[in-house]
């Protein structure tokens, strides 16, 4: 039998066999009452991990489905994207094809986005709605969170709008106390679950801001969503084996507890930093705005990205990715989130010597 191909990239990441048992669980009505049974299960461990007493959306999409989602919700004027690496940058071009004027807040690609930079933005009064994406995972960049909220919350006209992708799970994000209006994140990252299903949550102001925007479609409904979430249901067929897989690292999460899985993706970020510095390698991000879930490598030795990767997979069955974009071969990216430990990340990094 071909040994299983390891996945240490930023996402989709590895998924563990008991997470796929639990995928795999037999089909339920998702109108009848053991789906509302488990629906409801679930949530307040969702809005503990959230931070929020809002309930907390399941959502049979990719993340960009609820990222759109939160363009036609929350928009009414104009929307102000945050921009410092791949995906960050394509919330503008979203936003401008869902009919919105969009303008951006562009740094270059391994800078993150300062908060002073957006409230001089913010100030004139030219906006409704932020994006901004909190750990930016082509470019290992996580901005200032907190610095941001601090600033969001000096205009309250402002809907922030924050995608928690690759980072949710991995780190505490308290959306209430910050005052997060749309914290999204996908199934694929820290959570360890197959792709294809993501959550979000949503604030009484922005339920507020929803209710006065037309054209908000069906499946993506903020409105549809809070109304289901009363009898504990979705407003489409949902993807039962995810929330399946779902409650079954819950139970992961808060058997470890969330401050020790907090500190277990600290100390394995700190693993793959100490083999960048000790390597000879550069990091892409700067000090003090590095993403704890994933480190993204300066390619300083001009090595061979492309072999690397092909050997590691062929003598060592794990695969890394070898950057994104225009940084593609300049960089690569290795990953630690999810349910790594230190021994997989530690096994990682070993067979990274030896391929180098």
């Amino acid at each position: 039998m071909t040994p299983h191909d390891r996945l240490f990239i930023p996402g989709p990441v590895e998924v563990s066999a008991k997470t796929l048992a639990a995928f795999a669980q037999p089909m339920m009505g998702h109108r009848g009452p053991d789906f509302k049974e488990l629906y409801a299960r679930i949530q307040p461990r969702l809005q503990e991990l959230f931070g929020t007493r809002q309930p907390v959306f399941l959502s049979t999409s990719s993340a960009w489905g609820v990222m759109e989602a939160a363009l036609r919700n929350l928009v009414r004027r104009r929307v102000l994207c945050c921009m410092c690496g791949a995906f960050s940058d394509k919330w503008l071009d979203v936003a401008r094809r869902c009919g919105k004027e969009a303008e951006a807040l562009q740094v270059e690609w391994g800078n993150p986005i300062e908060a002073a930079a957006l409230e001089a933005r913010l100030a004139g009064g030219d906006f409704d709605a932020v994006t901004l994406i909190h750990n930016e995972t082509s470019t290992g960049v996580m901005n200032p969170l907190a610095e941001i909220c601090e600033v969001a919350r000096k205009f309250p006209e402002v809907a922030l709008i924050v995608d928690s992708v690759s980072s949710f799970s991995a780190m505490p994000i308290p959306m209430d106390s910050l005052g997060i209006d749309l914290l999204l994140t996908g199934s694929q990252k820290a959570l360890a679950l197959p792709p294809g299903f993501s959550l979000f949550s949503v604030s009484e102001k922005a339920f507020a801001r929803a209710e006065q925007v037309a054209d908000r479609g069906f499946y993506f409904d903020f409105l549809e969503f809070r109304k289901n979430a009363e009898g504990d249901m979705t407003p489409t067929t949902p993807s039962i084996g995810h929330i399946h897989a779902l409650e079954s690292q819950l139970d992961n999460f808060f058997a470890e507890g969330l401050a020790n899985r907090y500190a277990r993706h600290v100390r394995t970020n700190a693993l793959v930093h100490e083999w960048v510095r000790t390597r000879g390698f550069d990091f892409f991000a700067p000090e003090g705005y590095r993403s704890v879930t994933l480190t993204c490598v300066k390619n300083n030795r001009e090595i061979d990205v492309a072999g690397l990767m092909k050997n590691l997979c062929e003598k060592h069955h794990l695969v890394i990715d070898g950057g994104y974009g225009k940084i593609k071969g300049k960089t690569f990216r290795l990953s630690n989130m999810g349910d790594e430990t230190e021994e997989t990340v530690g096994h990682l990094l070993r067979c990274l010597d030896d391929c180098l």
